[in-house]
């Protein structure tokens, strides 16, 4: 039976279009992002089972919809944020005026951060974790809160598509990526929706 996967990235944050935050501690949602996840909470339900990265900003868009349906909220480290190594915490208009960039943006399969994860390695850590998630949760619904580049790059994981189609996957704070993951394969259902309760029993063909 499929699993079908809710990929949901968390709300915005003070430093969210600015900063490379990365793996950092500390960094919480903003009073926008709060109400962001409250939001995703609405449109979602029915759910089996909820994971989230293990970082500040992504338990706390999870715990609304972990209130609404009186489920806990499993970390796994497979959803973390990309290491960034020595980028993480750097402006992004500082970034882009590096040689390095335009390798990230064009070509990203053959980028790695300095002194920290590849594109590759990420792309990697997704697709096996999301397995592992669906193949506890058969023909269940689960919640996987997790980080803009992470789910970019399961998308183009999921869809089969080349890695270096990454930065052409638009993935919105608080976005919801409906995915199907069974022994037929990987199927994404819908990308970076931002409104609407989701048809759950239509997803899952009931």
């Amino acid at each position: 039976m499929d699993t079908l996967i809710l990929l949901v990235r968390h709300g915005v944050t003070p430093t969210t279009g600015q900063v490379l935050p990365g793996r950092a501690p500390g960094l919480h949602l903003s009073a926008k992002g709060v109400e962001q996840a409250e939001e995703v909470a609405t449109r979602i339900d029915r759910i089996d089972a909820i994971y989230s990265s293990p970082l500040e900003r992504t338990q706390e868009t999870a715990l609304p919809l972990a209130r609404r349906h009186s489920v806990p909220v499993l970390i796994d480290d497979c959803l973390i944020e990309c290491e960034f190594g020595t980028w993480t915490g750097a402006k992004l208009a500082d970034l882009a005026k590096l040689p390095e960039w335009k390798t990230v943006q064009q070509s990203p399969e053959e980028f790695r951060f300095p002194g920290g994860e590849s594109f590759v390695e990420m792309q990697e850590r997704m697709g096996t974790g999301l397995r592992r998630i669906a193949a506890k949760h058969p023909g269940e619904v689960v919640a996987c809160f997790s980080h803009a580049d992470p789910i970019k790059a399961a998308v183009t994981w999921l869809e089969g598509t080349p890695l270096n189609d990454f930065q052409k996957v638009a993935i919105d704070p608080a976005s919801i990526t409906v995915a199907r993951i069974g022994a037929g394969g990987t199927e994404v259902v819908s990308r970076n929706t931002r409104s609407g309760v989701l048809d759950i029993d239509g997803l899952l063909g009931n």
